[in-house]
Order: structure tokens, then sequence, then C-alpha cells
């Protein structure tokens, strides 16, 4: 296992859904990596961009953005460190969305070019990433699911459950406790309601005792009861070893 460098988060993530070789990690831990940080709401690749570079998230979070009505924002998935967002742009030169910074995030930008000859020398880790686009795909048809769906109080649970399983299965899940610096209008914008709405259902999760909801610390209290509200089966993450990633949850 590679430690101390950038590409690391990369084959953490990789290994939390499929088996990742020798080989492949040496050639993750040999991919140049430009390392930027992001200040929170900036724009880390553009709509309508052209980028040369696939982006990993190293630290924090990002999320993907579109615009309805030219002022209306639906933020349709975040992610999480060891993430390749915008891996898409390996093969469709033309961003059709936002990445954004919630809250400061650090990101680093490894080259195309560089991504494709190490593909060409593993294809491990070209299965791998494609995978990683294919739960991406999974990922999006929840979301729409959940927006078209779902009632607003298991729309934000759902939300809140997704992001656990994910940091547990990174291992950044902290006493069952999800720390990310959100805005109000984040949590509306990830939940097709308005702020003044999401704050309402933030209190009645906070009611029902299912969590305890501090600005940017989101501790789970009663997680199966949570799940039941959401409405959640972590099924579309395909995860390996579920049951170990979820221990820290239910216990």
């Amino acid at each position: 296992m590679i430690h101390g460098l950038p590409s690391s988060r990369l084959v953490t993530r990789l290994q939390s859904v499929t088996d990742v070789s020798p080989l492949t990690e040496r050639l993750i831990g040999g991919l140049p990596v430009t390392v930027k940080n992001c200040e929170p709401g900036e724009i880390v690749v553009p709509q309508g961009g052209k980028p040369s570079s696939c982006c990993l998230v190293l630290d924090g979070f990002l999320a993907r953005t579109r615009m309805a009505n030219r002022s209306e924002r639906q933020l349709i998935s975040f992610y999480v460190p060891g993430d390749i967002p915008d891996a898409s742009t390996l093969h469709l030169p033309v961003m059709d969305h936002n990445l954004i910074a919630i809250g400061p995030a650090v990101v680093g930008f490894i080259s195309h070019a560089s991504v494709h000859a190490a593909m060409s020398e593993s294809n491990e880790l070209l299965h791998a990433l494609w995978r990683e686009t294919l739960i991406d795909a999974a990922i999006f048809r929840e979301c729409a699911v959940n927006l078209g769906q779902r009632d607003g109080l298991a729309r934000l649970a759902h939300v809140v459950c997704e992001l656990a399983v994910r940091l547990a299965a990174i291992g950044l899940l902290r006493n069952g406790s999800i720390s990310i610096p959100w805005t109000q209008t984040d949590v509306a914008d990830a939940t097709g309601m308005t702020p003044i709405h999401a704050n309402r259902l933030i209190q009645e999760l906070r009611a029902k005792g299912l969590v305890q909801w501090e600005a940017r610390l989101v501790r789970i209290l009663k997680w199966k009861a949570l799940v039941e509200v959401a409405d959640f089966s972590a099924d579309y993450l395909h995860l390996k070893n579920i049951d170990r990633v979820l221990k820290p949850l239910v216990s």
C-alpha cells in the first residue's frame, strides 16, 4: 500500500469496491498529481470547460451542480476523498456541469495523458476506473429516485445515510459523525427544497432523536431508524465487505 502520496486516496477508494494489485498500486503511485487548495464555493471544473486532466478529491468535499432556469441550482451529488468526479472527461471532452467545492477542499489534478498511459499498462486500472463511472451513474439513478419519489424527510435522511456509508467505506467516518462544511442552502439544493423547508426537516430529524445536527457536524444516533425513514439501501454503492463498512453505524 502506498502511503504519504496524494494518490493513496485513490487506492483506498478503489480498494473499497474492487481488488487492487501491487502493480496497479505502483502505477497509481507514479501518477503526477498537481495539488490545489480550493475556497468554499469555488468552481473547480466549470461547465463548458474542456479539461485536459482529471480531478481527484484529496480532502473535503466537492459537488456536481447544474443550473435550471439560469438561476436555480440543483446539487446532484457529493464527492468525498478518493473520488474522481470527472473521470468521464477521459472520453467526453466537454464538461456539461460544474464541480464546486463544498467548504474548503483540496484536490489533485492528474493529466489525461498520464491516466491513459497507466491504463495501457494495467487492464485492472482501466476496469477499476470504468467501474467508478458505472457507480457514479448508479448514484445518479438513486438521486433521481430520491428527488422524484421520496418525501422531504426521506430525501434529507437519504443524503445523510449515503454520505455516512461512503465516508465509512474509506475510513473517514468518526464516531458515527459526518463532518461536512455545507450550508443550509447546500442541503436545500441537494434535496430539492427551500432552505426554510430544509431547516424544518433538520429539526424534525433532531426531534425524532435520529441525529444530532450542529451546523457542520451530523452525528447519527439511530442508524436503523434513519435507514427506515430514508428508504435507504447501500446496494447501489457496490461496496465490498458492506457488513464491515456498516459495523460502526449499526453497533
